[in-house]
């Protein structure tokens, strides 16, 4: 079910209507359970995976106090610097926090309502993630885990408990208005009653803790252990490290998180995973087939045409107000083909470099596991290899955060019931690579991408300083 945006906002602010959330579940719930192939009577639980942003407010009567922002929207940009400012930039917020609240943040949020709609912010009796609002009305209980919660930019990670200073900074009263932090493991509570009889469920069903996308996503590639790396290629992409200990990048580029494995992980976001290539097929006409195709016909290194993607800004390189560049332009590669490989290279090499600021952090996997629905393209999977100088293993499931999800509620489902299944023992049992599309990389041309990273990189720190990128 479509989420339709607001229409008529300032520039720089994109908004939906948790409503329409409520009602998507709704209907998707419906639509699965009549399917010929469901049993109604063997689901034991179920799990929510959402957006890495979308803060809900809600009154005293549970009303939905205004619309919520999600990934995209800027407008609180200067709240998010303020933040900084106060405690001393990055060194100071890690120190205080282990993580920085940016333009992405539910921090920076907070202040922006506090500042701009005093009345909401006032009105506002609790604040909760997307996940967590969904999960809400499934269960009737008020609740996060660690993984959505350090996604809100509100949580100290090293405690996993909410920052009480950062707390304090923004309005003494926020702490009294956020739900308690409980462990990923934990389920919600059980299907409620009317929804139980609405679905024809059992009001047994447990509801599992749920988390953000990304925190799903490394679950679902069955990486849970201290150095596994996932990588999620879809509407968005992001390369996601596992440590046992926070993962701190003083740089500020690889966002310090906690899992939805009572673990934590790095992540480096690539917004333009897939909004650049889009972008480019569609100026052409031609389908996904078509692209690949394009890509495939042109030699690695695209006879020295070299993409910058950031079409729509970027995370890693921090480049938030970023443009695309295209560079090295002769007769020869100006073609369509060469367009499209450049445009499939330069998104890998931004997975390269997210990949050589994971390794400067101590990550050093045997492999990479690969999903998302881009995982299937052999295309893909051959130049990211290259790229990254490592083995990409795609897994069985191509429905990332979603088999998470379900893979957490089943976790949650055999702990309330005191049975012991953990995260590690349960990824064993669900999650393979497939050996058919495991992909090596290829020396030489690992070598040809190593200079690109290089070149790409000397272009973003010398044209970002001076304002042309």
């Amino acid at each position: 079910m479509p989420h339709d945006w607001i229409e008529g906002l300032p520039a720089g602010y994109r908004e939906q209507n948790p409503a329409d959330w409520i009602a998507a579940v709704d209907r998707a719930m419906r639509e699965v359970l009549a399917g010929p192939q469901v049993d109604r009577g063997r689901i034991s639980a179920i799990s929510v995976a959402g957006p890495q942003r979308g803060l809900v407010l809600l009154d005293e009567a549970d009303r939905i106090v205004r619309p919520a922002k999600l990934a995209g929207d800027t407008s609180v940009k200067r709240q998010a610097d303020e933040i900084a400012r106060a405690f001393g930039g990055t060194p100071g917020l890690i120190e205080l926090c282990g993580q920085v609240p940016g333009v992405e943040s539910a921090a920076a949020e907070c202040l922006w309502l506090k500042q701009h709609e005093p009345y909401h912010f006032q009105r506002a009796a609790h604040f909760l993630t997307a996940q967590d609002f969904i999960a809400y009305w499934l269960s009737g209980e008020r609740a996060t885990e660690p993984g959505s919660a350090s996604a809100s930019g509100l949580l100290d990670i090293r405690s996993r408990q909410w920052s009480a200073g950062l707390l304090d900074f923004i309005d003494p009263g926020l702490g009294a208005r956020l739900p308690p932090v409980r462990p990923s493991d934990q389920a919600r509570g059980s299907l409620r009653l009317p929804l139980a009889k609405e679905w024809g469920l059992s009001p047994q069903v447990r509801v599992g803790a749920g988390s953000a996308s990304p925190m799903l996503a490394a679950l679902a590639a069955g990486c849970v252990s201290d150095g596994a790396v996932a990588m999620e290629l879809g509407p968005s992409g992001g390369m996601l490290g596992v440590g046992a200990q926070p993962v701190i990048d003083y740089r500020g580029e690889i966002a310090p998180l906690c899992s939805a494995t009572e673990t934590w992980l790095g992540l480096a976001s690539h917004a333009n995973a897939a909004v650049a290539p889009e972008v480019l097929r569609r100026h052409y006409g031609w389908s996904a087939e078509q692209f690949e195709k394009m890509v495939a016909s042109v030699t690695p290194g695209a006879d020295g045409l070299l993409m910058l993607p950031y079409l729509t800004g970027e995370s890693i390189p921090r480049l938030p107000e970023g443009t695309g560049v295209l560079h090295g332009i002769t007769p020869e590669n100006f073609t369509p083909a060469h367009m499209a490989r450049a445009m499939a290279e330069g998104v890998a090499l931004g997975f390269g470099y997210a990949m050589s600021r994971l390794r400067e952090l101590g990550f050093d996997p045997p492999e990479v596991r690969l999903l998302g629905n881009d995982a299937s393209s052999a295309v893909t999977r051959r130049i990211m290899a290259d790229v990254l100088g490592a083995p990409v293993v795609t897994v069985a499931s191509r429905q990332g955060a979603a088999v998470g999800a379900a893979m957490q509620a089943a976790v949650a489902f055999f702990q309330s019931c005191g049975e012991s299944l953990g995260f590690g023992e349960i990824s064993r049992y669900l999650v393979s690579g497939d050996p058919v599309e495991r992909c090596d990389p290829d020396p030489q041309t690992h070598a040809i991408y190593q200079e690109m990273i290089s070149r790409q990189q000397y272009l973003v720190d010398t044209l970002h300083p001076a304002g042309f990128l």
